[in-house]
């Protein structure tokens, strides 16, 4: 098999443009408390968003080769998600790099590793979601593969799944999956909608938390708190 498959299927921009209106959180939700990557991954700053197929990378710890090439084969709208080990040693990527990214039309970067300019990246306001930053530069040595399976921030990524990354940080969702849970999103955010406006006029009591407790025991039949 080729370290690099340059063609995959990848979520349709239309649903794309459907889920990107969603916050993280609701499709994590709806998705079962599934595919949020390890918090360690955040947004360089909390207003970036992200959303668009994955365009999956995997490189050695402090090798960014592989993003390179990840870079001049990406389509626009494409999300570079790069398995870099969770290595903070050394940046993989910087300025000069996310500046091709979006001259390409590359949606935004999410990497389980370092970066470094990120206020350069700021005034940019190209959305970038990484494990942290290092002043120190990569080497661009050592082989990897593009188009393959990663594990970033301790979830599995194929190349054409949908990726969704806000203030909350990043969540991953099958491509076939992600069309089915749609309107199981839109149901969820009128459930919650409808709750927020029902605390604001007084109710704020949690219906089923006296069931729950029950259920684990804290509370014996016929208690109540």
């Amino acid at each position: 098999m080729t370290d690099i498959i340059k063609d995959f299927e990848r979520v349709s921009p239309q649903l794309v443009a459907e889920a990107s209106q969603y916050q993280a959180a609701i499709l994590a939700d709806v998705a079962g408390r599934r595919g949020a990557l390890n918090g360690r991954i955040q947004a360089l700053r909390p207003r970036m968003k992200v959303a668009g197929p994955a365009f999956t990378v995997e490189v050695r710890p402090g090798d960014n080769l592989m993003i390179h090439a990840a870079i001049s084969l990406a389509k626009p709208g494409d999300v570079l998600v790069i398995d870099g080990k969770g290595d903070l040693s050394a940046a993989l990527m910087g300025t000069i790099m996310m500046t091709a990214c979006k001259q390409l039309g590359i949606a935004g970067v999410v990497i389980d590793g370092a970066v470094r300019d990120t206020l350069e990246i700021d005034e940019m306001d190209y959305p970038v979601f990484s494990a942290g930053s290092n002043p120190n530069g990569p080497t661009k040595n050592v082989p990897g593969r593009i188009g393959h399976p990663v594990s970033v921030g301790n979830v599995t990524v194929h190349a054409g799944d949908f990726i969704l990354g806000d203030a909350d940080g990043v969540v991953v969702v099958e491509r076939e999956k992600l069309a089915g849970l749609l309107p199981l999103a839109h149901k969820k955010v009128e459930d919650e909608t409808a709750r927020i406006a029902a605390i604001k006029r007084g109710d704020t009591a949690a219906k089923w938390l006296a069931g729950a407790l029950r259920t684990a025991g804290v509370l014996k039949e016929g208690e109540t708190l």
